[in-house]
């Protein structure tokens, strides 16, 4: 199936989640509150993500004549792009991700570690990479899933508390509400909604490593900077934010077994199996 049309499908079934949940809460107002208050928390966090994520993690900008900015400059060219700011986070660990609500406000930033252990093409490989999200607007598509999964999850929270302090509202008493339907919905609901977020991130990563071997013009250079990023991380992890973990090229920290659910990223060995396909 492909990437875009399987976002879609996950965002309608994440949708469709939260009105499952308006109607066993019987159109209850608290609902729309939970989703008013989600959106204007991911509202702020879609305008403003590029100066927190930056900020956050201390990047300095760098400009013409930095290895960076002229293989970040060559491919946004190639890929018909505005040219996105660039910079640099001091770190050992390697990664690099992609912020800014649109392409006019996108920025690159990448580790000291990615840069000295990877050559120009898998350095290539990751900025095409990072700069197709900027050209699929994933931003966006990342915080209206993040805005409708917390809307579940308070949806859920407020329904706990109601029916620990006695119901929530007449109406749904006298509707003879489900009080299983209801456990079920408190328990399942927000781990749905977590779950099915996760997929929507990974399913992107995986449009994102298609789109940036068409921008760099071949697959060998992302697989082979994806081995190198996996292989290094894992004995040198990033100390991440995990709200910001979906943002980085790799799992910026290690995780596995049941963890793996709940991981942003597919299996790097997966992502690569998909890149180069029946390329021999």
């Amino acid at each position: 199936m492909p990437n875009g049309l399987k976002t879609a499908l996950l965002l309608g079934l994440l949708s469709g989640l939260l009105l499952t949940i308006g109607e066993l809460l019987g159109g209850a107002n608290g609902l729309v509150i939970a989703f008013i208050f989600a959106a204007m928390m991911n509202f702020g966090s879609y305008w403003f993500s590029d100066k927190i994520v930056l900020r956050m993690y201390r990047a300095q900008p760098v400009g013409a004549g930095n290895r960076l900015y002229t293989i970040v400059e060559r491919l946004s060219r190639q890929a018909g792009l505005p040219m996105p700011k660039v910079y640099v986070i001091p770190d050992p660990s390697p990664n690099a991700f992609a912020t800014g609500r649109n392409p006019e406000h996108a920025a690159v930033a990448a580790t000291e570690g990615i840069l000295q252990i990877l050559s120009d093409t898998e350095l290539e490989g990751v900025i095409a990479h990072e700069l197709t999200h900027v050209q699929h607007r994933d931003i966006l598509i990342s915080s209206v899933a993040a805005t409708i999964a917390a809307a579940i999850m308070m949806a859920a929270r407020q329904a706990q508390f109601a029916a620990m302090f006695g119901g929530y509202g007449g109406r749904d008493r006298d509707r003879g509400s489900n009080p299983i339907a209801l456990l079920a919905m408190i328990v399942l609901a927000p781990l749905a909604a977590m779950l099915i977020q996760m997929a929507i991130s990974r399913s992107r990563e995986y449009a994102a490593d298609a789109g940036g071997a068409q921008i760099a013009g071949n697959p060998y250079g992302l697989a082979d900077a994806l081995r190198k990023i996996d292989a290094v991380a894992k004995q040198v992890p990033l100390d991440a934010n995990p709200a910001t973990a979906h943002m980085f090229i790799v799992q910026p920290f290690t995780g596995g077994g049941l963890g793996s659910l709940f991981s942003s990223h597919p299996p790097t060995e997966a992502r690569i199996r998909a890149l180069l396909g029946g390329i021999r």
